[in-house]
């Protein structure tokens, strides 16, 4: 493997101070949408957003990742109904009682409304290993790996003026059969993308103190 010199930029203590406060202050107003519009949303901006994920860390760069992105109202339709009949089972039979407390402050049920109305999906998938046919190579890190660029991702959708929501049924094996993903992939998240209905609402959450979450030393 070649080497090339680092090209980075050192900034004055006031500008990396400055940058910090300016991201915090941005990422600070993401807040988790369930209430879709159905306004088109500009694909390059979905498209640059996948972009910025990939260019993630990865477990010796392997970069074990796939995302489609879903459009066609019939496939999210599919999505929808696979997706609500697990969370249907979910909600009713498989979550214990202290999980749905939890859940209710959040006003949530087993209808998705929001995978039908977002214009835009993004499935994400994990590669567990590479598959060349006659051999197979194992990659490493894997949903630590992943999980970092869906970070990425949900900041430069935020950034580019969009709303998202984490979601995540269980089981997800119906992506991978819809989307037609091969045996390597499993579906680790879908992410709805757009803008937010004019009614939208979001609850008034507290986030923890710098110093419940954090210690220097």
């Amino acid at each position: 493997m070649e080497f090339q010199r680092l090209d980075f930029e050192n900034h004055t203590l006031e500008n990396i101070i400055k940058h910090s406060e300016n991201f915090l202050a941005m990422l600070s107003t993401r807040r988790t949408v369930r209430d879709f519009s159905d306004k088109p949303i500009p694909i390059e901006a979905v498209e640059n957003a996948i972009r910025v994920a990939a260019s993630a860390p990865s477990g010796a760069n392997k970069q074990p990742w796939h995302f489609v992105v879903v459009k066609d109202h019939s496939i999210k339709k599919k999505i929808r109904v696979a997706a609500e009949r697990e969370e249907k089972e979910f909600y009713e039979h498989r979550a214990p009682d202290y999980w749905l407390k939890d859940l209710n402050q959040f006003k949530t049920d087993w209808n998705k409304p929001f995978l039908e109305k977002a214009p835009v999906l993004i499935a994400v998938f994990r590669q567990s290993y590479v598959d060349l046919g006659s051999t197979k190579k194992k990659n490493y890190y894997v949903s630590e790996s992943v999980g970092i660029s869906c970070g990425f991702l949900l900041a430069a959708l935020h950034n580019a003026g969009l709303a998202t929501l984490t979601h995540t049924p269980s089981p997800m094996g119906f992506l991978e059969k819809i989307l037609n993903r091969p045996k390597n992939e499993k579906a680790f998240l879908l992410i709805p993308v757009g803008y937010p209905s004019e009614k939208a609402e979001v609850p008034c959450l507290q986030k923890k103190s710098f110093s419940q979450i954090a210690t220097v030393l």
